[in-house]
């Protein structure tokens, strides 16, 4: 068995087990494949021929950062902040720059509490770097691994200590908001129109918005399912439903589409902030690096099985590294 198929059974038996935490997993694979699909809708024609033409492709592989945590050490922080360790919003205590906020609380310190918001930055410019030497591999892969952690950015539990409801009694609300609501209402009832892309003009702070945002309704997120778990009956609030081979124990459809409405449409919302803002960010790129014509390359564009994924992984350089140009 080669090492790729290995690691991928390994990871298999994990989710069936259910072992795997969480507060890493974004949006779930169904919806990080349907923002990264709907992003590419949202861009000017100009990027759209070449990203149309790679659609399934960047569809398939929006997983693949959530993939790379069992793969490759460190990558597990770069999904998330638990912000609220640094005091309350708006969080004024905590640098919005990298170096800054390694002298101020160590860089251990942010890793045990996640960088996504820096490291998604540091993601954008490789892509920009991408689009400058016109190498259409590294735009495709940058792009799908943008698309992830700006996706990841705008999930209200990702922004908080509290990202599964294990300290207030509400184990299990990470995976209902982020996956199973989507994978239930994405097709019959959310709207993912939200105009075309637009040109970013400071990304970092952008994105530390969308982090903010984020971190301002996770209390919501979880308010909303602990008032409705008191009203709604115990003993219909969860199911036993029959998924890939294997019967598993998740949050009933009726309380799935009484919180999703209870919310009010949030889960909808913020998939289509999630998708607006990943094609607005590799517009920008684009439009940063001089807006190259997308037909040119440097070689040929790798699109294999393996591009992206977890055979080609390696562990990147640290964030101390990276530099806008």
């Amino acid at each position: 068995m080669s090492k790729k198929k290995w690691i991928y059974r390994i990871v298999g038996i994990l989710f069936l087990l259910g072992f795997l935490s969480p507060n890493c997993l974004g949006w779930g694979f169904f919806a990080h494949k349907r923002i990264n699909h709907q992003a590419i809708l949202s861009l000017p024609p100009e990027m759209m021929v070449w990203y149309r033409h790679h659609i399934k492709y960047i569809t398939r592989h929006a997983p693949d950062p959530d993939k790379r945590r069992y793969a490759v050490k460190g990558e597990a922080p770069h999904h998330f902040i638990d912000i609220d360790h640094y005091g309350s919003y708006p969080f004024s205590n905590l640098p919005r720059d990298w170096e800054s906020a390694v002298r101020k609380f160590s860089k251990d310190t942010l890793q045990k509490y996640g960088t996504v918001p820096w490291y998604a930055l540091k993601v954008f410019y490789k892509l920009q770097h991408a689009f400058e030497r016109k190498d259409l591999s590294a735009i495709l892969k940058h792009s799908i691994f943008l698309g992830h952690y700006i996706a990841d950015a705008c999930v209200p539990l990702h922004a908080t200590s509290n990202y599964d409801g294990q300290k207030t009694n509400q184990k299990g609300i990470h995976a209902l908001w982020e996956s199973e609501i989507p994978e239930l209402f994405a097709d019959t009832s959310f709207q993912y129109w939200n105009g075309k892309a637009e040109y970013i003009k400071d990304p970092g702070d952008y994105i530390w918005d969308l982090v903010l945002t984020s971190a301002k309704e996770a209390d919501s997120v979880l308010t909303v399912e602990k008032k409705l778990l008191e009203s709604y009956p115990a003993g219909e609030v969860h199911a036993f439903i029959e998924r890939k081979g294997s019967v598993v124990r998740r949050f009933s459809v009726g309380f799935s589409n009484a919180y999703n409405q209870a919310l009010n449409g949030m889960v909808n919302r913020k998939m289509n902030k999630a998708i607006h803002a990943v094609a607005s960010l590799w517009y920008t790129a684009w439009v940063n690096a001089g807006q190259p014509n997308l037909k040119i390359t440097n070689g040929k564009v790798k699109t294999d099985e393996h591009s992206g994924d977890l055979k080609e992984i390696k562990k990147d350089p640290s964030l101390e590294t990276h530099q806008k140009r």
